[in-house]
């Protein structure tokens, strides 16, 4: 593993009441903790290998933490962590390999242990519209790029907002807009748990109307009502037991037509 760039685990949880989280998720180098909660404080421990450094604040929103993390990191190459993750002993190497492998690369998508493939095995140049296969927990970046690009995740969307989610959509498609390149490495570098979540409550008319919402902010009109037709006829199996077709159709569709986050965005731009 090269001496000359650090990796730093950047990892958004809430309501911690110690730095137990860095050995759960099995971390031995340098890591940075946004921990939401209900008191503003500072602490840090040395790991194996590293330093990890806990932010405890007031302020709620998963992309407040993300971007709150990205301020405050001070790795060379960052790797997003959520608070149910559990690291490969390796994970430091290969994601370190993967950057000396391609000096040209921005943004890494790695492969989760535990989680279907996305992509073939193979590395691979990701563009739109592969990038709407990725999840947060697969992105890292290199710290210099996000910080000059001036790409952050975007706080309408993710958990804690009432939104919905795609922030990670958002985020690739905003560095691909930055001129930022993205690649997919097929390295297993954890397994992910997201047993539950703090904003999905099941396959409801909410859920449709604020994907509606989303791919419209994200997608623009014509490539969001194309999404639509796809996500219900593709994930029927997935969402059928708990709503028919015809009312998901009918909601997804209501979010489009909405806008609201469009309209949102523009609200804040304008005060």
């Amino acid at each position: 593993m090269s001496e000359k760039m650090i990796l730093e685990v950047l990892i958004s949880c809430m309501h911690k009441e110690d730095m137990d989280i860095i050995n759960d998720s099995k971390i031995t180098g340098h890591a940075l903790v946004i921990n939401q909660c209900d008191k503003e404080d500072y602490d840090e421990q040395r790991t194996k290998n590293g330093l990890a450094r806990m932010y405890s604040v007031k302020d709620r929103g998963l992309t407040k933490s993300r971007n709150l993390a990205i301020e405050k990191s001070q790795g060379d190459i960052c790797l997003i962590c959520d608070d149910d993750e559990v690291f490969e002993k390796d994970y430091q190497q290969k994601v370190i390999s993967a950057y000396e492998q391609l000096p040209d690369a921005d943004i890494i998508i790695f492969k989760m242990t535990n989680r279907p493939p996305s992509f073939p095995d193979k590395v691979l140049r990701l563009k739109f519209p592969k990038i709407m296969k990725v999840s947060s927990w697969q992105i890292s970046f290199k710290r210099q790029s996000l910080i000059e690009s001036g790409v952050r995740f975007d706080e309408l969307l993710g958990a804690g907002t009432g939104n919905g989610a795609e922030e990670e959509l958002k985020f690739l498609k905003d560095s691909l807009k930055a001129k930022l390149k993205i690649y997919y490495v097929p390295s297993e570098i954890a397994s992910v748990g997201q047993e539950s979540s703090t904003w999905f409550k099941g396959f409801n008319e909410k859920f449709f109307k604020d994907r509606g919402n989303t791919t419209r902010y994200i997608l623009g009109l014509p490539l969001s009502v194309v999404y639509a037709f796809y996500y219900i006829i593709r994930k029927k199996k997935m969402y059928s037991a708990d709503i028919s077709p015809s009312k998901a159709m009918k909601a997804i569709l209501s979010g489009i037509r909405e806008n609201k986050l469009t309209k949102l965005k523009k609200a804040n731009s304008e005060r």
